[in-house]
């Protein structure tokens, strides 16, 4: 490599590029400090010409090498002479070590490639989805087998996710209730100020809080706080090789680690649902009192005579359903879990998104159910 003072540069030695003939000609130092006087982004040729160039640093080659490719990329072989020994052995060694171009391909995607898309989509959320109907086959059997064998039960697990999914979660799902009592409320005296029935606000309370909202909104909040924990739980278990350890061990990671939980879930959110009920109700009764004047002894007598037991017993009904919907979709995301962490941040969104839609759908399907039955 040639080098030299660029404070002694003359303006001869300036570089100079000229298009002549479909020949790139250079004329001048090509050095570090100069390069930068050039346009070479402008016009095509054959040929590039550096019989005239005198000094030549790493700089300057890096400068002919983006011009050759360019060229190359508008389709043309360039031909580079009049270069010394010296610069073509620069020159191929900066071909050699310099990386490519980043350049962004432009695909066009077909209609049959959209519909293969589809289809490979579609093919494998039915597999997981039997993946999961067998998961839950097993869940199921292991359950059962406990039951009919008392002494294999680990209630110390059992109590302990009770306490982590149930005790832990009363504050934010009582301030998720009451404020959803409020809302009711509020919104209902709205609209029934403008028909003279204010009163029916009661009935409108009850009957969303005890039948829907109460029981639903629990569930997705327990979805979101104890299913993403179940499946951060075991999917770190299944990082750390610690699942594959039970079972050289003897132990079913079935038994030990999703059946405790599953149970805890199943005891526990019917409690939870009754415990946003009052919350609910308690909320819509002060909003009530406080926005219509109804009096906490009149809002209780309505409950009492208007509101069946079968809208209570309609939300508690599903609780079972929708904790063993959470549980199995939580634990089966965390037994998927693979090596790295990257698999264990998007199995558990997965875990929390399709266990909420889980839930809304079988929600969906109860009230269908409960009004073909006429409940």
């Amino acid at each position: 490599m040639n080098k030299r003072d660029p404070g002694a540069m003359t303006q001869t030695n300036r570089p100079q590029i000229s298009l002549s003939d479909g020949v790139f000609v250079l004329q001048g130092d090509l050095l570090i400090g100069t390069i930068e006087d050039l346009n070479m982004s402008q016009g095509v040729a054959q040929t590039i010409d550096l019989s005239g160039v005198g000094q030549f640093d790493t700089a300057g080659a890096w400068a002919v090498v983006r011009l050759e490719r360019r060229l190359q990329a508008a389709g043309i072989t360039p031909q580079i002479v009049g270069a010394s020994a010296l610069q073509q052995d620069l020159l191929a060694t900066l071909r050699q070590h310099m990386p490519e171009d980043d350049t962004v391909a432009v695909v066009s995607v077909s209609l049959s490639d959209r519909l293969e898309q589809l289809g490979r989509k579609t093919a494998a959320a039915l597999r997981e989805m039997l993946s999961m109907v067998g998961f839950l086959g097993r869940v199921v059997a292991t359950i059962g087998g406990l039951i009919l064998r008392p002494g294999r039960i680990r209630w110390t697990a059992i109590v302990h996710h009770m306490q982590q999914v149930g005790l832990n979660a009363v504050p934010i799902v009582s301030l998720m209730a009451f404020l959803i009592g409020v809302v009711l409320a509020f919104q209902g005296a709205a609209q029934l100020r403008q028909f003279g029935a204010e009163v029916f606000v009661v009935d409108l309370i009850a009957i969303s809080i005890l039948r829907e909202l109460g029981i639903l909104l629990t569930a997705i909040i327990v979805a979101g706080r104890s299913g993403s924990a179940f499946t951060a739980a075991i999917g770190s278990m299944k990082m750390r090789e610690e699942i594959d350890a039970m079972r050289t061990l003897g132990l079913d990671p079935i038994e030990v680690l999703v059946a405790p939980r599953v149970i805890a879930l199943i005891l526990m959110l019917p409690v939870l649902g009754i415990i946003a009920n009052f919350a609910g109700l308690l909320g819509g009764a002060i909003m009530s009192w406080i926005e219509l004047g109804v009096s906490p002894g009149v809002f209780q007598s309505r409950l009492v005579s208007n509101t069946g037991v079968w809208h209570f017993g309609v939300g508690l009904i599903k609780a079972p359903f929708f904790a063993l919907i959470i549980g199995i979709v939580g634990c089966f995301e965390g037994m998927q879990v693979g090596g790295d962490a990257e698999s264990l941040g998007r199995l558990t969104s997965t875990s929390v998104v399709l266990s909420i839609f889980l839930v809304i759908a079988a929600d969906a399907m109860f009230s269908i159910f409960f009004a073909i039955m006429g409940v």
